[in-house]
């Protein structure tokens, strides 16, 4: 099967990745393998791809999220759902460009350290073609997630406009 097909099919795993009913949530839009969406109720809006895919084995099904909650006053705010539960205190590490930046981790789950950093990565994935996150799995295995950026930048704007008159 073809890449491409691949991602299509993926396409209904990404609207049941987000945690709020089915109801609530509305499109705002897919763009390259990204798709944006709104949820009032929370309120929240974000972007969110699923990884590439991969043979290897998987703990989790891997994606990345760029969420803002108005009300918080949280914008565009990284969250990396890994593949797999992660060895504890081992450096999990994004290469985004010419980017490397150290993220924090627990279980399957990473985010950066602190808001210079998550600015650097939205920054980054607004040209970079892909990002990959490195890591050693709960065995001791080291593994490897990629997200191809094309339609990255989009999304994430889209969540930021559909979010931007929910307070």
């Amino acid at each position: 099967m073809r890449r491409s097909a691949l991602r299509l099919l993926a396409l209904p795993m990404l609207m049941a990745l987000a945690a709020a009913p089915a109801l609530a949530r509305e499109s705002l839009g897919l763009y390259g393998n990204w798709g944006a969406f709104r949820d009032p109720l929370v309120p929240r809006c974000y972007a969110i791809a699923m990884a590439e895919p991969s043979a290897m084995s998987r703990d989790y099904q891997p994606y990345a999220a760029i969420g803002t909650w108005p009300r918080r006053g949280a914008r565009s705010q990284v969250h990396l759902r890994l593949s797999r539960k992660l060895a504890q205190g081992k450096p999990v590490t994004l290469r985004i460009g010419r980017e490397r930046i150290v993220l924090t981790a627990g279980g399957g789950d990473a985010w950066p350290r602190s808001d210079t950093d998550n600015a650097a990565i939205i920054a980054a994935m607004r040209s970079a073609p892909t990002m990959t996150v490195s890591a050693r799995d709960a065995k001791g295995r080291p593994f490897a997630n990629t997200w191809a950026l094309p339609g990255a930048a989009s999304a994430m704007d889209a969540a930021l406009i559909g979010c931007a008159r929910l307070r």
